[in-house]
């Protein structure tokens, strides 16, 4: 009870200011913790927090010997880390200085503009797998890949079939680069993408289908692969490469990256309601 009452005190000591103080850093940080759940973010944040930990441990443990070295580690440490990871935290500097006003405030593209937006490049990787013609398509998500984009061709249009088969057409002088998407509109043509150096991959796979890869890799995106020999369409997402998706299971598996639809109260209660009369009915049976 003294614990609950010294909650409570306390409690009643707070301004309002610190109230929204607590409210802001939570809504913050709500927003912004997603940004740090690619590969290279999380391999920052461990390398950090392990040097933290063994620092703490050599105290706490009275190792002063192990305790010297690591003080004297993390005099340079910092600096350290900022070489090593230099790629990674530009990324992530470059993430945070993207993020805009809407998106942290939560107001998002409507559904309707991405499953438009996938309707069109599923149409568009449909006719391409048919012509043989090969095609890289990379869908941003959180993550902006400004680094990728700003060294090919800015193109900033509304996407359709038409647009998309134009630029990969076999003669076009953007057809060999990579066409990035981002917020349903595609941003650039001719990118450039790091290649994945995978062991997992088949030997039988090119260069386009090591960029998709590499690029799912490195961030959050949804790269989409037509394959010019062969004409089948590849999906990489996480690292995972999916091979020979029917145009169907293509559509599906982007609506559920892209737009995935979190289930409403009413959903849940009308199942529910499906349950207790399907229940009901195997009764009286």
């Amino acid at each position: 009870m003294n614990y609950i009452k010294d909650i409570l005190q306390q409690l009643s000591m707070m301004k309002w200011t610190d109230y929204l103080d607590i409210l802001i850093v939570a809504f913050l940080l709500f927003k912004l913790i997603p940004m740090f759940r690619s590969t290279n973010a999380l391999r920052v944040a461990r390398s950090i927090i392990a040097i933290i930990v063994v620092a703490w441990l050599t105290e706490v443990l009275e190792l002063h010997s192990l305790s010297f070295i690591f003080n004297q580690f993390l005099q340079v440490g910092i600096l350290a880390l900022v070489i090593l990871f230099q790629p990674e935290l530009r990324r992530m500097l470059d993430q945070l200085s993207s993020v805009r006003l809407r998106k942290l405030l939560g107001t998002e593209k409507r559904e309707q503009d991405m499953e438009l937006a996938i309707s069109q490049i599923v149409q568009a990787c449909e006719v391409m797998g048919r012509e043989r013609v090969g095609a890289l398509i990379v869908m941003a998500r959180n993550e902006r890949l400004d680094e990728y984009f700003k060294k090919g061709t800015k193109v900033d249009a509304q996407i359709s079939e038409q647009l998309i088969r134009n630029i990969f057409f076999p003669k076009a002088s953007l057809h060999d680069g990579a066409m990035i998407i981002l917020e349903g509109r595609i941003a650039a043509a001719g990118c450039v993408l790091p290649l994945s150096q995978s062991d997992r991959l088949s030997a039988d796979l090119g260069t386009r289908h090591r960029a998709g890869v590499g690029i799912s890799e490195v961030s959050d995106a949804v790269a989409i692969i037509v394959s010019e020999e062969t004409g089948t369409i590849s999906v990489a997402v996480g690292g995972m490469l999916k091979r020979h998706l029917a145009p169907q299971t293509l559509e599906k598996l982007l609506c559920n990256e892209l737009c995935p639809k979190e289930p409403t109260a009413e959903n849940n209660l009308a199942v529910r309601l499906r349950q207790k009369l399907k229940k009901k009915e195997d009764q009286t049976k």
